[in-house]
């Protein structure tokens, strides 16, 4: 496969072995490699269960693998930091999505992308806007400044 350009979303919200959830983040971005960019670290609030703060950060990195076994290296870092698997939105020491691929889309068993909750997720596009603003989601038609706007705008009530 040629060099792709992936945007890899992280987060975290708890402590591991590298310190507090910012200090996790960094030490996942250095764990992934091949970054070209990287934004800021943005604190989020939580979704669902957790009452714990996120620390969120979004990467572009290179890579030639194709966007499934990109997954499993990911999957492989969570699991080194002591990620575990459990309670959808609860606490987590590390998370890593592949939000987009260079190549367009990829559907296969267990993997989306662009990412399938990307278009309504202002912790994921906050920091995205900072390195790729003007990359086009496939099936929104939109940028990801266009979208992080839809997201921040205040709703107005009928």
């Amino acid at each position: 496969m040629a060099t792709a350009i992936y945007a890899i979303g992280i987060g975290s919200n708890r402590r591991g072995r590298h310190g507090g959830p910012a200090d996790e983040v960094r030490a996942a971005i250095a764990a992934i490699g091949g970054v070209v960019a990287t934004s800021p670290i943005i604190a989020t609030a939580p979704l669902g269960p957790s009452i714990r703060r996120f620390a969120n950060a979004a990467i572009l990195i290179e890579s030639d693998e194709a966007p499934p076994v990109l997954l499993v290296r990911l999957k492989r870092i969570e699991a080194a930091f002591g990620r575990r698997r459990g309670r959808r939105w609860g606490a987590r020491v590390i998370d890593l999505d592949i939000l987009l691929w260079s190549g367009g889309v990829w559907r296969s068993a267990g993997l989306t992308v662009p990412h399938v909750a990307l278009a309504e997720r202002g912790f994921v596009l906050a920091p995205l806007r900072h390195i790729a603003p003007g990359w086009r989601v496939p099936g929104a038609m939109r940028t990801i400044r266009q979208l992080a706007h839809t997201v921040d705008r205040p709703r107005r009530r009928p």
